[in-house]
């Protein structure tokens, strides 16, 4: 689950905005990127501006939202392209960047032309009101392997705003943190700046996803105490029956001069040796099979979709808290069959021997 969070936290929020800025009206400035690029914790701040649009093509019609890529400023799709020129989609009008998994649906590729509908703005024809519409070339094919790949495309900001009829300078703001979880504290650090404008952080629009991961970890690390737990008990079952099977030898020794904390001792490090070598193995073994996941999937024949491999992350404090914990409760699992032998009776035990 540490992958796959870090995953989405990589991909999904690169493509977001962490803050989107607005205008409170029209009437007001307009934004400069540059009054708010050296805020504390903000790692770039870009012009921002979205519409929700309909591709069409001869195979497929998709509904998409459709964000700006500002000449001058940095994309967010940067780091994730596959094939075509940022610098194309931006300095050239009327340009696409599509998602690999967008390009397979609408079945384009570089230099293909797609066709954009803004349902939300019209025009007048002899045919009546309809829908503004004009041809896009696809510039950039990209893969974030996120959930927004299957919703979210670019174009050139200055094609965008001028479809939907704005002036060059009324575009939003999008600040990109440093940390995108910090968003909180952020907002609070800057709550009299932020005040003048409308804003919302993206914790409104994927802050449910996050929240579902984080409840599925949870769920998977009660699993997980429980599993221990189960082992346990365990311990301590095995640990009762040796003393109950044993008892006459642990009579044997004490009429040889064993003391009953000897005799415990005895069993605490019988079960402490059977914990540390349950740990070290499993632990082995876990961190093995978690790092060639992948591999194994492929050799029993559950490869994922597409070619896709899961994502991978290892925690040592994570991992340390998890063996610690696990040699802590062996330990506590020993107490009570060591407890429980050094109260044997030779004289009971050994009566019928």
């Amino acid at each position: 689950m540490n992958g796959f969070e870090q995953s989405l936290k990589n991909a999904m929020l690169d493509l977001v905005p962490h803050v989107q800025l607005s205008r409170t009206s029209q009437e007001q400035a307009p934004l400069q990127p540059e009054s708010f690029a050296t805020l504390p914790g903000v790692m770039r701040v870009t012009p921002y501006v979205t519409s929700d649009v309909i591709l069409q093509t001869n195979k497929e019609l998709v509904g998409v939202r459709l964000q700006g890529a500002f000449k001058g400023y940095p994309t967010s799709i940067s780091k994730h392209i596959e094939s075509g020129s940022v610098k194309k989609l931006q300095d050239t009008r009327y340009q696409l960047a599509l998602s690999r998994f967008l390009a397979n649906k609408l079945d384009v590729r570089l230099g293909s032309k797609v066709r954009v509908i803004f349902p939300d703005i019209t025009s007048y024809t002899p045919l009546g009101r309809v829908p503004k519409q004009r041809l896009f070339t696809v510039a950039v094919i990209y893969n974030s392997a996120s959930e927004a790949d299957t919703s979210l495309a670019f174009a050139d900001g200055e094609s965008l705003l001028k479809l939907l009829k704005k002036k060059p300078d009324s575009f939003d703001l999008s600040l990109t943190l440093d940390d995108a979880f910090s968003v909180a504290e952020f907002k609070k650090a800057n709550q009299a700046l932020l005040s003048q404008f409308e804003y919302q952080d993206w914790q409104v629009q994927q802050g449910a996803l996050f929240a579902a991961v984080a409840m599925e970890k949870r769920v998977m690390s009660l699993l997980l105490a429980l599993i221990v737990i189960v082992a346990v008990f365990n311990i301590v079952s095995a640990l009762s029956m040796m003393v109950s099977e044993k008892q006459g030898e642990v009579a044997i020794l004490q009429t040889l001069g064993f003391t009953p904390s000897k005799i415990a001792q005895v069993f605490m490090i019988q079960g402490l040796y059977n914990g540390v070598v349950g740990t070290a193995i499993g632990s082995v073994l876990g961190i093995a099979l978690a790092a060639n996941i992948n591999e194994v999937l492929n050799l029993v024949g559950l490869s994922l979709l597409g070619g896709m491999a899961l994502p991978v992350k290892f925690d040592s404090v994570s991992l340390t808290f998890i063996i610690v914990t696990s040699l802590l409760l062996s330990f506590f699992a020993t107490l009570y069959p060591a407890q429980k032998a050094a109260k044997v009776m030779p004289a009971e035990v050994l009566r019928y021997e």
